[in-house]
């Protein structure tokens, strides 16, 4: 199973704390954090984090991050036409 939110992480010092929590928190999962889009403010500005693992809830992973004081949501899916 992989999931992906949009974060408000904005630096490399953020993203390794939350990182280093979610692997503490969630040591079956890999999680990985893309800060290429996160020079505006959230959402239009955004970080990417992913979870990979074989079952895990995504509501805990966004949670935890929410916890740590950054704004997390699942990126939806969205069918363009």
């Amino acid at each position: 199973m992989v999931e992906v939110f949009v974060t408000s992480i904005r630096n490399e010092m953020q993203a390794e704390r939350i990182l280093a929590a979610l692997q503490t928190g969630f040591p079956a999962l890999r999680v990985n954090i893309d800060l290429s889009d996160s020079a505006a403010g959230f959402p239009c500005g955004h970080s990417i984090l992913r979870a990979e693992g074989a079952t895990f809830q995504p509501e805990n992973i966004r949670v935890a991050v929410n916890e740590a004081g950054f704004m997390c949501d699942v990126l939806e899916d969205k069918i363009c036409k």
